[in-house]
């Protein structure tokens, strides 16, 4: 056994637990060279489940398609047997959620040059072809200011098939575009929307559609009714035009991280 009291996976030493969800569990491992790795793998009661496996196996080709220093790299993967797992870098940072709840909202450059490697992380994935559907501030990582998307467990392929049921939300509310609330599909317009809100806390440390229960929630995504009070106004127009309520009125990813690149104002639309 490990340090974790789970056996090894493969060629990895399980070192600790450091991330688990309702279908699966992330840990700290060291690979063969020494390396220090993050290894994600199915609760055992769903290890063979064919969705799961099926969405372990989406996702080990997403991550495989991105290269990018701003979103987290997939190193290998075991879809077959008895232990399925995806093996990605370790990102010895936390998450962007933790960072703004204990020390404060990013201000000024700090928030510029977050907003603007997160853009280009972004606009990496969506050049790769795939759609993340689930940025927030709980999916990105941040180590010495420096973002990278990690997550892509409900990510799928540019203008695949949709991959979850009609009627279900998929995503984080007050995270997912108002169009997939209206039941649309998602594009890259709709990350786009969740990057803002994700930026929008960063800035604020607020979540930008409030808290409360999920129908209020989402009835203020659907109204436009961001609360983007204390929004830094060098950023603030970027924001209002990837937020808004039209998917067609959202700029790219690549626009977003070229305008933060140069840092040029943005006239307000």
């Amino acid at each position: 056994m490990d340090a974790t009291g789970v056996a090894p996976l493969g060629a990895y030493e399980l070192l600790e637990r450091v991330g688990e969800g309702a279908t699966s569990v992330v840990y700290r491992a060291m690979d063969r060279f020494g390396r220090t790795v993050a290894v994600k793998e199915p609760r055992p009661d769903f290890a063979h489940d064919p969705t799961i496996r099926r969405r372990l196996r989406r996702e080990a080709r997403a991550m495989a398609r991105v290269r990018s220093p701003y979103v987290a790299e997939a190193l290998d993967a075991c879809l077959e047997g008895d232990r399925p797992y995806l093996v990605t870098e370790y990102i010895a940072g936390v998450p962007l959620r933790d960072l703004v709840t204990t020390y404060g909202p990013l201000w000024q450059e700090a928030l510029w040059g977050f907003a603007g490697r997160f853009a280009q992380g972004l606009a990496a994935v969506h050049g790769a072809g795939v759609l993340h559907r689930d940025l927030k501030p709980g999916n990105v990582m941040v180590l010495g200011g420096i973002p990278k998307i990690i997550d892509f467990g409900i990510a799928q392929e540019t203008g695949a098939e949709q991959v979850t049921q009609p009627g279900v939300l998929t995503g984080t509310p007050g995270y997912v575009a108002p169009e997939l609330i209206d039941g649309g599909r998602c594009s890259e317009a709709s990350d786009v929307f969740s990057w803002a809100a994700t930026v929008a806390f960063a800035a604020t440390g607020r979540p930008p559609f409030g808290a409360g229960s999920l129908h209020g929630i989402c009835f203020r995504v659907l109204r436009g009714a961001a609360d983007l009070d204390g929004v830094p106004e060098s950023v603030l127009p970027l924001l209002h035009r990837a937020l808004a309520r039209d998917p067609a009125e959202r700029p790219t990813a690549a626009w977003l991280a070229g305008r933060l690149a140069e840092r040029r104002p943005v006239p307000a639309s």
